[in-house]
């Protein structure tokens, strides 16, 4: 059995193209009729998994057309979706195309139910909170990192935009005796650059590698008063998930943007307090981990540097958070077991 991984996002693309569980890994053609029948005779797929939220018309029908098993992967729905409008008679067909839907909550099941979508449908939940929880137990240490941090608390801000960054320059800049490390969704130099105007005392990682740890020196001009820089600027793809470990507080973009929150159980998997911006509304796991208290929701950046003063002051309420996200987290477990088992029951690679 050979394994293909296919991605849209050049995100996605970037962070996973060395991944050492697939054969193949490449970008998914676009969307057209002519793409679709030329990759899949290309591929020959025993078995699809078509993860989460991207539906390609398409490679739909055409996967259907052909009888290979199709499995929606971690499905989340909501009232807004086109599947539910008048308008929506493509976006429901796409649904008729895949033989099992795996659905991460009871709200999406119901959704479906409407749409008299209810034999081949399971609540599994999300995918990601193994996938967290497997990195977390692999976690070793990266010794740069440590050399960096010190004994000073730590504020990891992970994929972060300019208005994340926005929201937090100020205290960093105004807090020498706080380690930052700071990880840009984007890292294109015209991102970093930006980062590296808004935080005045900030060292690039690649630099702090080459130069030993010295900080700023042969770097950037050091300030007065501040012998070494308070923020580091993560300037790879694929740190991310490590780097939380170091937070005694974590800060994950996008809220703050309209696409939303990005992954929060990246940083909560550790037990650590977890802040974002407001626009979480179509992230269930953002939602959630604010209910359990694990997770703080931030308006501006004179609220972020309340809620970062409260929680680096109150060891307690930092510990008592730390708590509510880790448990969060390993409460959710065990979806990938469950379409595995599907998918062996069903003797759906035995073709």
């Amino acid at each position: 059995m050979r394994v293909v991984l296919t991605f849209f996002s050049p995100s996605g693309y970037s962070a996973k193209k060395d991944y050492a569980g697939a054969d193949h890994i490449f970008y998914l053609p676009l969307d057209s009729p002519r793409n679709a029948r030329r990759f899949i005779d290309l591929v020959k797929p025993s078995l699809v998994l078509w993860v989460k939220y991207d539906y390609w018309y398409y490679f739909l029908v055409e996967l259907k057309k052909r009888h290979i098993p199709l499995l929606l992967v971690s499905g989340m729905f909501r009232p807004d979706q086109p599947f539910f409008r008048w308008y929506g008679r493509l976006h429901r067909y796409m649904l008729e195309c895949f033989t099992h839907l795996f659905v991460q909550t009871e709200t999406s099941r119901l959704l479906l139910r409407r749409l008299r979508v209810t034999e081949n449908v399971t609540v599994s939940g999300d995918t990601r909170f193994d996938r967290v929880i497997e990195v977390a137990e692999e976690w070793e240490a990266l010794p740069a990192v440590d050399e960096f941090c010190g004994q000073q608390p730590v504020i990891v801000a992970g994929s972060t935009w300019e208005e994340d960054e926005e929201e937090m320059d100020h205290y960093a800049n105004s807090h020498p005796e706080i380690r930052f490390i700071v990880a840009p969704h984007e890292i294109s130099e015209d991102r970093l650059a930006e980062v590296e105007r808004l935080f005045r005392h900030c060292v690039r990682y690649s630099a702090w590698i080459r130069n030993g740890g010295i900080g700023l020196a042969g770097t950037r001009k050091a300030t007065p008063g501040w012998p070494e820089p308070n923020v580091l600027l993560i300037d790879n793809i694929g740190m991310l998930s490590k780097l939380y470990r170091y937070a005694t507080v974590a800060y994950v973009g996008g809220g703050f943007g309209d696409d939303g929150v990005h992954n929060v159980l990246e940083a909560a998997v550790y037990g650590r307090p977890v802040v974002y911006g407001p626009v979480i509304e179509k992230y269930i796991e953002a939602i959630e981990l604010t209910e359990s208290g694990g997770g703080i929701v931030i308006d501006s950046a004179v609220e972020a540097e309340k809620v970062f003063d409260r929680l680096l002051r109150d060891a307690r309420e930092r510990e008592e958070m730390g708590k509510a996200s880790r448990e969060y987290v390993h409460s959710r477990k065990g979806a990938t077991g469950r379409i595995v088992r599907f998918i062996q029951e069903n003797r759906l690679l035995t073709s």
